[in-house]
């Protein structure tokens, strides 16, 4: 975290530097005296040993660091042993000196859906949004930003980060273990912004549209990916309860209502580049969970409908300018 500040001083205004290094001063003091997960996790990762892997790539469907022959065969099995532990894995896959961690997610499937509407990422400014385990700012970092800041304060995922960045090392990659509320205002200060899988958990998500805007320099961007309902009525979806087992779950607009969110923010130039329906190719259950997944979450007797009666996940992605 205060790799962040030291290397990054000079792009930072005076008050905007100061901000920052007093939410890096209270993370670490809270990581210092952490308990419950997050003293279990960083202890899981104060474990694994520090391999030296003879190559890396972060510019493949498998974020790669090291290969089989770096390490022996009770090395691999005993750094199995550790990332296991830190499951549930939700985004992948990884590739760790031999070990293929196949998350729950095919995170490579929706990266390749977005990275074709991308711009040019050289010399950006990125901040993610929810960026659990690193996967997307490990795959934006093979396209030469000036950094990827992530903000995650799930104990897992971050601790899943810190675990993956030991080998793949990526020196404009950094994550704090912060939620979106933590982050002091830094008006017009990022290039572009991703919210992938977040804005459905919010109870006023055009707030946080707006909070996202606010954050981003003119003509600067968001990659916005949420759950939808595929269609242009402008309705909106609240589930009484739950979606999809899911609780924290409050509006699923459909694209029309998505778009007129993002305009009402201040957005410009409002597209959306892609509409899928989830399926068991993308979202599924593995070893590397141990939890239910997509086939638990869907009425049995019909796949187009969640155990609660609603329609089944479909997700889309937009782009946007400020």
């Amino acid at each position: 975290m205060e790799t962040f500040l030291s290397q990054n001083k000079q792009f930072l205004p005076g008050p905007l530097f100061t901000s920052l290094a007093d939410l890096v001063r209270k993370k670490r003091r809270f990581l210092d005296r952490a308990g419950g997960n997050f003293l279990r996790y960083q202890n899981i990762v104060s474990q694994i040993p520090d391999f030296v892997p003879s190559e890396k790539n972060v510019d493949a469907p498998a974020v790669r660091a090291g290969i089989s022959s770096d390490i022996s065969q009770q090395e691999r099995q005993f750094l199995k042993a550790r990332i296991l532990q830190l499951a549930p894995w939700r985004k992948g896959p990884f590739d760790l000196f031999g070990i293929h961690v196949d998350a729950e997610w095919r995170s490579d499937m929706k990266w390749d859906r977005v990275a074709p509407h991308l711009p040019d990422l050289t010399g950006m400014r990125i901040l993610d949004i929810g960026s659990s385990n690193g996967y997307y700012m490990f795959r934006m970092a093979a396209k030469k930003p000036l950094f990827v800041l992530g903000l995650e304060p799930q104990s897992a995922f971050y601790c899943q980060y810190l675990a993956v960045q030991k080998f793949v090392d990526q020196k404009n990659v950094f994550c704090l273990p912060a939620a979106h509320e933590d982050l002091p205002g830094m008006d017009g200060y990022f290039d572009l912004v991703f919210c992938m899988g977040i804005l459905y958990h919010r109870k006023s998500p055009v707030d946080m549209l707006k909070d996202i805007h606010k954050n981003l320099m003119p003509s600067g961007h968001i990659v916005l990916e949420s759950l939808v309902l595929d269609g242009r009525k402008s309705l909106c979806l609240f589930p009484e309860n739950r979606y999809a087992k899911m609780r924290n779950v409050y509006f699923i607009p459909d694209l029309s209502v998505m778009e007129s969110w993002l305009l009402r923010a201040g957005f410009q130039d409002v597209r959306c580049v892609d509409v899928t329906p989830t399926t068991s190719a993308e979202q599924r259950k593995t070893e590397w969970i141990q939890t239910e997944s997509l086939a638990d979450f869907l009425d049995p007797s019909d796949s187009q409908k969640t155990v609660e009666g609603y329609p089944a996940p479909v997700r889309a992605i937009f782009i946007a300018k400020r």
